[in-house]
């Protein structure tokens, strides 16, 4: 059995907060981070609401330097940046102050793509012959690993430090990438997490595709209706997330909180085969992922008592549900409680799986399970299969032991980790 797996820290710069405290309050009282966008309105898009974290420029010199601001135009960086060392403070780590890496302390942060504004940027001047006003920090404000490795630099890191880019799956991905480096011995702790820009030179693509609801301008809150029958389509979102995962050992070593521990989970593709596409998931492989989560980390498919669902507003959330209700052998009464928080804050693309895993594990700790939005009227057969009871309109008082989190992403790839409430006796449990 490899090294036991824990949460020590947690960071987020999500549409509806930025920050633990502020984003807590906003998934406990249903707020949201879905706003109207005179920007898409300018040029026309059909869908004129998007979902972005709002940033104070007075905070951004509590993450950055005056000469590191200079130039910055990449938000994906910001978010990636503000998470990321808010993750480390929170688990109670300082950056390196000596001339020795930390080599048993990595980071992987990932994204879809990074600094598409400072591309954009690059190319008006370079094709202005300007290409010397660039500035020093545009390579890594593009490259895809520009997160990671200013995160990298500013904690002084020697372990792996780099990047991992998977679509929808990104950060879900990366929390298991990172929990099994540390679980096979190669690090002691590693920070995860993933980021996604704003704007729309991100968000174009999908409109241009008609997958984003339109009409809801003067209503953007009310727009993201994950489960519900009358879902028109995702809303964009961006932001980014972190979680600092550490050994059990490393953790209790210095004293550390624990928010959960990471059991295992599962990482496939459906190889767009059968029912599988680039944007459709092949609902064998989802199935399959779900089940070998539940295998790898020991426990048993009953065990499970929450589900953070990828689940859109698509019409592909109906397919979602009854995959999960396959998977488990799970159904009516039976089924375990389930949400979505992209009723708040919207399909953070590449960033939502790790703001929605730090919004899944301050469930342990708040004792509750966060509610959904505009879900008011559950698709017909969702509400068949597995009841409306399983489906918090608001959030509620209870305190789960297991949280399974699955994300499924564009090129029908899926990542599905399980999260445990902390507890300090010997993980027995993988034995069963």
């Amino acid at each position: 059995m490899g090294k036991r797996v824990v949460i020590t820290g947690l960071g987020v710069c999500a549409p509806n907060g930025v920050g633990l405290t502020d984003f807590t309050v906003a998934l406990t009282n249903g707020t949201s981070g879905i706003r109207f966008q005179s920007e898409l309105e300018r040029l026309k898009f059909g869908c004129q609401i998007a979902a972005n974290p709002l940033v104070k420029d007075n905070v951004l010199n509590n993450y950055f330097t005056p000469l590191q601001l200079r130039g910055l135009n990449a938000s994906g960086l910001v978010y990636g940046v503000i998470a990321g060392m808010d993750a480390w403070a929170d688990a109670g780590l300082e950056p390196n102050a000596t001339n020795e890496p930390y080599w048993d302390y990595g980071i992987l942060f990932g994204t879809g793509i990074l600094g598409v504004d400072k591309f954009r940027e690059a190319i008006l001047m370079i094709d202005d012959q300007k290409v010397r006003r660039l500035g020093s920090t545009s390579v890594i404000q593009t490259m895809a690993s520009g997160v990671s490795a200013y995160l990298g630099g500013n904690l002084g890191c020697g372990n792996q430090v780099s990047a991992n880019s998977s679509a929808c799956t990104t950060g879900t991905e990366g929390i298991l990438m990172g929990y099994e480096r540390i679980a096979s011995g190669k690090a002691e702790a590693m920070l995860v997490g993933s980021c996604s820009d704003s704007g729309p030179y991100v968000w174009g693509g999908f409109d241009a595709m008609r997958i984003l609801p339109r009409g809801y301008s003067d209503k953007p809150t009310k727009a993201s209706r994950p489960m519900s029958a009358s879902a028109a389509g995702f809303v964009p979102g961006s932001g980014a997330g972190a979680l600092v995962l550490e050994s059990l050992e490393s953790a209790q070593k210095r004293g550390a909180k624990i928010y959960a521990e990471v059991l295992g989970g599962e990482i496939n593709s459906g190889g767009q085969l059968g029912e599988g596409s680039m944007t459709a998931p092949n609902s064998l492989a989802v199935q399959r992922c779900i089940r070998n989560a539940v295998k790898n980390a020991g426990i048993n498919a009953e065990d499970i008592d929450a589900i953070n669902g990828h689940l859109t507003a698509t019409s592909k959330d109906s397919l979602e549900i009854r995959n999960w209700s396959a998977a488990l052998g799970r159904k009516g009464r039976d089924f375990p409680y389930i949400n979505s928080f992209k009723g708040m804050i919207g399909h953070c693309l590449a960033a939502a799986g790790s703001i929605e895993s730090v919004a899944s594990i301050l469930q342990f700790s708040e004792g509750v399970v966060f509610g959904n939005v505009n879900c008011e009227d559950v698709h017909p057969e969702i509400a068949a299969l597995i009841g409306e009871d399983s489906i918090p309109k608001k959030t509620i008082n209870y305190s789960p032991k297991i949280i399974a989190k699955a994300s499924f992403g564009f090129g029908d790839v899926n990542a599905c980790v399980i999260f445990k409430a902390f507890s300090d006796e010997h993980q027995a449990e993988t034995s069963r």
